[in-house]
């Protein structure tokens, strides 16, 4: 075995495969312990390599995690961008070797600053804290990319107990120790003292996370709301066509109307897909049927407006009429989908980079939520749903989320199942309801543990009926959010540093 650990194309293919096991832990496989067992192997490879050669093994484990977790690129890129096959999959590919080095880099730092062999309790503690703060390093530069981490393979796992103790982050900080901590173990026996410590970190936050399980840390704020949401599957190709445009109109207006009473109505993303300006009469027309109802109606429409410089610029918004008010502008954006990179250099390349609203800006940062029946609603679209501190923000404010999207960018990938179940974790995170309404699926609704109470089949028309509870109170994690394990994770690099400088033992 020791060829794992040693530099060279043995251990950095087991590296790549040990990568693409993490989306195999992932939706919709969910076969929970091969995260571990991924981490696992990350960690042992990493164990006695020089900080050139460590790069190398976690570029390699990075470069697996991606090619196997994020094929639905292809789609976006070939089926709705309109590259060809070798394009579309070299564009994918550099992408994918470019987003490895996110973990080829805190592999040559854990080598060169961090790693103690002679201390395996502190190794094990240290090497948690360098895999959440590389987690958090890849949803924050550039916008981010805060796909494919670990902790959401326990949404229905023996840990899912702490995401509302400290989110997503805390369940992938316990995967990373428990996974070191294994390797770790046979180390110890001879040291028993050490031992039982080890065995106390390794078992007490699986028991924690089984004993909190279905703890409820939030409570109803009021009576039940019925909710009706409209899933119009209208084909991505069709979609910024404009003489299909009243096509589309015509279909939500008359879906609307054929439906139950509710008491929310809920429309996908951009299921109004015009200017808000050039919709108004027919937005006038939905909020008189909302209101003979007495419902709310929140709908997707981009809008056009000034922003704090005095410039005229488009975004991606919710906007709710009848029963309800206000408008919510997106504020995490897609790149490429909504705005485009170094544009004057990309754009005309291809026609993937000249996507119909892909000119959006980003949204102001201080938005009032959005009002609904006398409820606050915390809104997320799309994308935005799968930034854990960004949601919880919002979510402490609310009563209600709500995830508006387009998902048939992903085609029939996995891509609509993993962004399914990050929206999952934000409703267990925050103890909260949620409505997720889709032009093609996935269209649900999500109760505050994080289960799906309610769903459409994709690629389908319909109507989706259930009822979600308003709450009150906040989870742990809603409340201080990822900062007390920032806090831990930065005194446990301290530690490492200053005791590897030391070359003191444990």
């Amino acid at each position: 075995m020791n060829w794992i650990t040693r530099p060279g194309p043995p251990g950095n293919l087991l590296a790549l495969l040990a990568g693409a096991l993490t989306p195999l832990a992932l939706a919709p496989f969910d076969f929970w312990p091969l995260s571990l067992l991924s981490l696992a192997l990350f960690y042992l490879g990493l164990r006695d390599l020089a900080p050139k050669a460590a790069l190398w093994r976690g570029w390699c484990y990075g470069l697996g995690l991606y090619l196997a977790g994020i094929g639905w690129i292809y789609v976006s890129i070939h089926d709705h961008g309109g590259a060809s096959p070798a394009l579309a999959g070299g564009l994918m590919l550099a992408f994918c070797i470019t987003l490895a080095f996110f973990f080829g880099l805190p592999a040559w730092l854990w080598a060169r600053w961090l790693r103690r062999n002679e201390a395996p309790l502190a190794d094990a503690l240290a090497f948690a804290a360098l895999w959440l703060a590389q987690e958090a390093f890849r949803g924050w530069l550039l916008t981010g990319f805060p796909w494919l981490y670990a902790g959401y393979s326990q949404l229905d796992g023996p840990l899912s107990g702490l995401a509302p103790v400290g989110g997503m982050w805390l369940i992938s900080f316990v995967l990373a120790l428990s996974a070191a901590l294994l390797i770790n173990l046979p180390r110890l026996r001879s040291r028993p003292a050490f031992l039982v410590t080890g065995l106390a970190l390794l078992s007490a936050p699986w028991l924690a996370g089984f004993a909190l399980n279905g703890h409820a840390w939030t409570r109803p704020a009021g009576a039940p709301l019925s909710v009706a949401l409209l899933q119009g599957n209208v084909a991505q190709s069709l979609k910024w066509d404009p003489a299909q445009l009243r096509a589309q109109l015509d279909l939500y207006r008359d879906m609307s109307r054929s439906a139950k009473a509710t008491d929310l109505i809920v429309w996908p993303e951009t299921a109004v897909p015009v200017l808000k300006e050039y919709a108004e009469d027919y937005l006038a027309g939905m909020a008189a049927f909302a209101e003979g109802r007495q419902s709310a109606l929140i709908t997707g429409v981009p809008i056009r407006q000034l922003n704090e410089q005095g410039e005229k610029r488009y975004y991606n918004g919710i906007t709710v009429v009848g029963q309800g008010q206000g408008t919510y502008l997106k504020q995490k954006l897609v790149p490429f989908g909504e705005y485009v990179p170094l544009q004057d250099q990309l754009r005309g390349l291809i026609r993937f980079f000249d996507l119909p609203m892909s000119d959006f800006a980003r949204g102001p940062a201080a938005q009032p939520l959005l009002q609904a029946k006398g409820y606050s609603i915390a809104a997320y679209i799309c994308y935005e749903v799968v930034y854990p501190d960004f949601a919880a923000a919002l979510a402490a404010q609310s009563n209600i989320l709500l995830t508006v999207s387009n998902d048939a960018w992903f085609g029939s990938s996995i891509g609509p199942l993993q962004h399914l179940q990050m929206a999952q974790m934000r409703a267990l995170e925050a103890g909260r309801w949620m409505i997720r309404a889709t032009n093609n699926g996935m269209t649900v609704v999500i109760d505050p543990f994080g289960q799906i109470n309610a769903q459409l089949p994709q690629f389908e028309e319909g109507v989706l009926y259930g009822e979600v509870v308003p709450m009150q109170d906040l989870t742990p994690y809603l409340r201080w959010r990822s900062w007390p394990l920032a806090i831990v994770c930065f005194l446990l690099f301290g530690w490492a540093l200053l005791a590897s400088r030391m070359a003191k033992t444990l």
